[in-house]
């Protein structure tokens, strides 16, 4: 039960239902006791959002990311928070780590700091299956507040969810690598999430229509860390491969640097695909080709859909943007 229910039930409009709340003199006493019944007939709890729907103040977003040093995490919360503050909106930063509790924690504590919304960036948020339990916590704050997932997809009322098609890049970006003549695709990753695996998905189909399979599936368990990557590969003395497909650019720039290390030419013996053209894609020599996520993209579909709810016009769903493949000097096709 969210506001939008109450004011249905009511035959009212939620700025109503928030001047109900906050004992306006402008609403008839008759629709105060209707719109007082049914909420105490279905339990409804009103948010600091319901309160000053009515009064105009709608001044503050949540957003939560697992952690902000991450170059994806930082450019996505850099971009929402320079949009909500061009909109006129404050936001409240929390970053929750990568553990289920600690983000159903980030989410809660965010909610009784009564937020007028919440923005959640990244796939660690969301689940494999869309419907999955685990997700549940997020759709019971959808209840209280909107909800906006970036890369991030949790099927459910009162949410928004704009995402990357991952699979479709990936797919495609490996068909190419295959087209190129290599044949020895290693997958490199640093943790499990719903992007990451859709990413591998992408590229073992790619690989399985060619009537291959991946050479090796990595997880270097690190989190971006581009030293730690290049020594976690030199230590595998049998790592036979010429293509890599990286499930980020610090990875792929791990694994440029493992290439020279061990004089291997790129993209002649080694071509490396990174993920999100960041900004390390351009720091390395020869420069990364990496797929673009489109996450300026995202970010303005995320800032959007909030602009709709906090103006009274309820919205949500699936966004997708294409990713696109960047051609720089780590292949050549």
């Amino acid at each position: 039960m969210n506001i939008y229910d109450v004011a249905e039930l009511a035959g009212v409009s939620i700025a109503t239902v928030s001047r109900v709340l906050n004992d306006s003199p402008n609403v008839a006493e008759k629709t105060k006791l209707r719109v007082r019944r049914i909420m105490e007939e279905y339990g409804y709890v009103p948010s600091g959002f319901s309160r000053r729907l009515g009064l105009n103040a709608l001044k503050t977003i949540g957003l939560i990311c697992p952690d902000a040093a991450d170059d994806y995490m930082a450019k996505a919360v850099a971009a929402l928070e320079r949009s909500l503050r061009d909109y006129g909106y404050d936001s409240l930063l929390y970053c929750s780590g990568y553990g289920y509790e600690d983000c159903r924690f980030a989410v809660t504590s965010l909610l009784h700091r009564q937020v007028d919304a919440l923005m959640l960036i990244g796939s660690v948020y969301a689940d494999d299956d869309p419907d999955s339990e685990r997700a549940d916590y997020i759709r019971e704050a959808a209840k209280l507040v909107p909800v906006v997932l970036v890369n991030g997809y949790v099927r459910g009322d009162n949410i928004c969810c704009a995402v990357c098609d991952d699979y479709e890049a990936s797919r495609m970006a490996t068909a190419e690598m295959i087209a190129s003549g290599r044949r020895k695709v290693l997958f490199l990753t640093d943790m499990d999430t719903v992007s990451t695996n859709l990413k591998r998905q992408g590229c073992q189909e790619a690989l399985a229509q060619a009537g291959l399979g991946l050479r090796g599936d990595i997880n270097v368990g690190l989190s971006n860390q581009i030293n730690q990557t290049c020594n976690h590969l030199l230590r595998l003395r049998e790592l036979d491969v010429d293509g890599i497909f990286a499930a980020n650019d610090a990875l792929a720039a791990g694994a440029l640097k493992y290439a020279k290390r061990k004089g291997l030419s790129v993209p002649g013996d080694l071509c490396i695909i990174g993920y999100n053209n960041s900004e390390l894609s351009v720091c390395c020599n020869p420069e990364l080709s990496t797929i673009d996520s489109r996450e300026q993209r995202l970010c303005q579909i995320a800032v959007d859909f909030i602009k709709l709810h906090l103006s009274g016009r309820p919205a949500g769903g699936k966004v997708s943007a294409k990713g696109c493949f960047i051609r720089r000097g780590t292949t050549d096709f």
